[in-house]
């Protein structure tokens, strides 16, 4: 689809997408829609398709079948306009290690014909954070650094549509942090931002995300739906021997699934066969001592582990 984009189109809009590397299928038939304005998260572990798909969309690889617009233009027809009007900043730092901050944001605005100065506006919130170092080589930041100045110079050339490949791998907290309250802030802008993460927790930072694994989208919806939709009876289970515990719980039958969650393991239950006190008792019979078992809520990684299970249910 060539021409210009229509004001009322989607932001993003992928259709039945697939690629292969040899015998293995990064992405298996993905469709999903991004409203103009939203930040929409992609959410799953490493080697689930969230690159490739970024690349894809980014007009960097091709696909071997679907189809896609971004801000209406087609990914294969239209790849120059898409260059011109979306940002990517990938998962690795790729910006140029022996020029200083101040070269890299001054080069990529030259790329796209913009300068530093007439888009100040959009990054500034961003680049004044990193501005002092502006004669430091991108090479000597830290990891926080560094991911501010790959979004700026993401962002330099004004684009409508930022792609953000786990964009806060490896950094340490307190820039997690602030990279998301810097994405809020590129939102009300009406940046449209689809981010990919592995952090679970980050999830409920988006207004709707996908859960893919395996080159497959689980579901699709905002954070708060995905987790109303849980139905199972969930307990947080602790003892004082954790490897052996979680061995055990796996050979009750009442039991539907157990996983390592932190410090405790949770366990998806039958609750018409299995009590809190009965699992209790049972667990001391097996010489477990300090137990403490706990109901709780969902979180979207027990979202993410069930609905993987499912589908591995579903497709045996």
């Amino acid at each position: 689809m060539g021409g210009e984009p229509f004001s009322q189109m989607r932001a993003i809009d992928c259709k039945s997408v697939s690629k292969s590397y040899g015998k293995v299928k990064a992405l298996d038939n993905v469709s999903f829609e991004v409203d103009k304005g939203e930040l929409f998260g992609i959410i799953g572990p490493d080697g689930a398709g969230k690159t490739t798909l970024f690349r894809i969309l980014t007009t960097l690889i091709l696909a071997d079948s679907g189809k896609a617009t971004v801000d209406g233009y087609d990914i294969v027809l239209d790849y120059k306009q898409i260059r011109r009007c979306a940002g990517y900043m990938p998962g690795r730092f790729s910006l140029y290690q022996d020029l200083s901050v101040e070269e890299n944001l001054t080069f990529f605005a030259a790329v796209f014909g913009a300068t530093v100065k007439e888009n100040y506006a959009l990054i500034e919130d961003i680049y004044k954070q990193i501005e002092p170092f502006k004669h430091r080589r991108a090479g000597k930041l830290s990891g926080g650094m560094k991911q501010k100045l790959a979004l700026s110079c993401a962002l330099v050339h004004k684009p409508t549509v930022l792609f953000l490949d786990e964009p806060t791998t490896g950094v340490d907290p307190v820039s997690r942090k602030e990279f998301w309250e810097m994405l809020k802030r590129l939102k009300q802008q009406g940046v449209t931002i689809l981010v990919s993460t592995p952090y679970m927790d980050e999830a409920t930072l988006c207004d709707r995300i996908a859960l893919i694994r395996n080159g497959k989208f689980l579901t699709i919806d905002t954070p708060q739906e995905i987790v109303n939709r849980f139905s199972e009876t969930l307990w947080a289970v602790s003892a004082d021997k954790m490897s052996k515990l979680y061995a055990d719980l796996q050979h009750i039958p009442a039991i539907k699934s157990c996983f390592a969650f932190g410090s405790t393991h949770h366990i998806t239950v039958d609750d018409n066969m299995l009590t809190i006190s009965e699992l209790k008792s049972h667990l001391e019979g097996l010489s477990h001592t300090n137990i403490e078992i706990i109901p709780i809520e969902a979180t979207i990684e027990d979202c993410f582990f069930q609905l993987t299970m499912d589908n591995s249910m579903n497709n045996e």
